[in-house]
């Protein structure tokens, strides 16, 4: 093999991933002095030693968190729930405990403390530095579906009436505390907030410009008891790293940064996905049986009462299943895809109504638009069923081929009335939930299943009842 085919397989050739976690698990359980194994971790990014923790024993965690300095642990922390961090957070001693929470982003802070056992908590909270544990009961004080409890107090703001000059002195000297700096936020004499100011735009500014043109003052804002939900839009309409958060004064309590907006919106998802799954809550792996059991009990007894409901229609048309047994073979066909048709039209309308600003109008323009596609689909495979069903019946069943078509043209006509219905109880359902003031996401897959399912039986055996038994005297 030559030099230029020696190159050409070491370029194919796939690197490995490095082992991350057996070398920084090596480490810690090495002999090594503290300094030395600081510095050894010091190599690897923080994300890689948080996945290294859980496999951790007690006794390996302790003497980590003993090697660590506080900043290191600090931004480690930053990558675990807030449910493992507290666990962590209680095997620490109290004083490094509380500097380690000092350092955390504020509402990342507040919802570790939370996790932790109230004993635990208040001696932590006593140790915190005043300034700090005021900044963590304000974000506390704030239910969990309010935006002030996503919200941090590391930010820049600075007074309207500044020179660029003292703009750029107050800047390097709340620095030395506050981090986000992509932003400065400016107040008036009030205290009560007045726009923004590019950090780029500050520092290219010459002194001699007014401060006054630097400042934005249409920057976007939200109000710390705005529910989670009014905001999500507004949060993702702008492509600011961070947004103000104000009280009902009008005066700057704290800021949205990106990463709190990626994980409200991604939090949000997972809320809308379980509800559309029938859960009332979202699940992790490690849960308990008791609390699965609890998110998936409420909906599965209301869908068991809809479903015994389902069963008691069905058991009115005992009578015409009687007489045409060859239609309950055909029942499946129906209510599966009144069901599959219902689901697609809720997953469009729940996505259409992240839109706080739709109107009648277009919500009219909805409903329209997927009857519609269900009355279009429905026809097209109501008539793909009549034939084939037909031919089925016919040359398997060996029925005549004027019942076989007669049954088969029952079925396409079903097919198409349960498709138009199901695609508009699919749209009207959740609009109906979101007028009421209610998550449309509640108006979940399940239900609108079971729903669809009522409708399909409702259909399918009235029209064979009326068009095979009572028009075409088929029994």
């Amino acid at each position: 093999m030559n030099e230029t085919e020696k190159n050409l397989t070491a370029d194919n050739i796939v690197a490995e991933k490095p082992d991350y976690e057996q070398e920084i698990t090596a480490i810690i359980r090495g002999n090594d002095s503290p300094k030395k194994m600081l510095g050894k971790l010091f190599d690897y990014h923080e994300n890689d030693i948080a996945q290294v923790i859980p496999a951790l024993t007690v006794s390996e965690r302790k003497k980590f968190y003993r090697i660590c300095n506080v900043e290191m642990l600090s931004e480690i922390f930053e990558y675990f729930d807030e449910d493992d961090a507290g666990i962590y957070l209680d095997e620490m001693d109290v004083r490094k405990a509380a500097d380690v929470i000092s350092e955390l982003e504020t509402d990342t802070a507040a919802k570790v403390l939370h996790a932790l056992p109230k004993d635990k908590r208040e001696l932590i909270m006593d140790a915190i530095d005043p300034e700090i544990r005021k900044q963590i009961r304000l974000i506390a004080s704030f239910d969990e579906d309010e935006i002030g409890s996503r919200m941090t107090t590391n930010y820049i703001v600075i007074r309207e009436n500044l020179t660029v000059k003292q703009a750029m002195s107050e800047l390097v000297r709340q620095a030395e505390e506050n981090d986000n700096i992509t932003t400065i936020f400016v107040v008036d004499e009030n205290g009560e907030f007045y726009g923004a100011i590019d950090l780029k735009e500050l520092i290219t500014a010459r002194s001699t410009t007014p401060l006054e043109s630097l400042i934005a003052t249409s920057f976007p804002y939200v109000y710390a008891n705005e529910l989670i939900d009014d905001c999500i839009e507004k949060l993702k309409d702008y492509s600011e790293s961070i947004i103000p958060v104000l009280d009902n004064s009008n005066r700057i309590l704290g800021v949205i940064t990106s990463q709190s907006i990626i994980e409200v919106v991604d939090d949000e998802m997972g809320e809308d996905y379980a509800r559309l799954a029938g859960l009332t809550a979202e699940e992790d792996l490690n849960e308990p049986l008791v609390e699965s059991m609890k998110k998936r009990l409420p909906w599965l007894l209301i869908l068991l009462c809809l479903g015994m409901l389902v069963s008691t229609v069905v058991g009115a048309f005992e009578k015409v299943i009687a007489q045409l047994t060859l239609i309950m073979a055909f029942q499946s066909l129906i209510l599966d895809m009144a069901g599959n048709v219902g689901t697609q039209s809720l997953a469009v309308t729940i996505r259409v109504l992240m839109d706080e600003n739709l109107t009648f109008k277009q919500k009219g323009h909805l409903v329209a638009k997927e009857m519609r596609v269900g009355l279009s689909n429905g026809l097209l495979l109501g008539i793909i069923s009549f034939i084939f069903v037909g031919i089925y019946i016919h040359l398997v069943k060996h029925k005549a081929i004027s019942f076989a078509f007669a049954v088969s043209g029952c079925i396409g006509t079903s097919l198409l009335l349960a498709m138009l219905i199901s695609s508009a109880v699919g749209t009207l359902v959740p609009l109906f939930f979101k007028k009421i003031k209610v998550d449309p996401a509640v108006a979940s897959g399940p239900l609108i299943t079971t729903v669809n399912d009522l409708v399909a039986v409702v259909t399918y055996y009235g029209m064979s009842w009326v068009l095979l038994i009572n028009v075409m005297h088929l029994a």
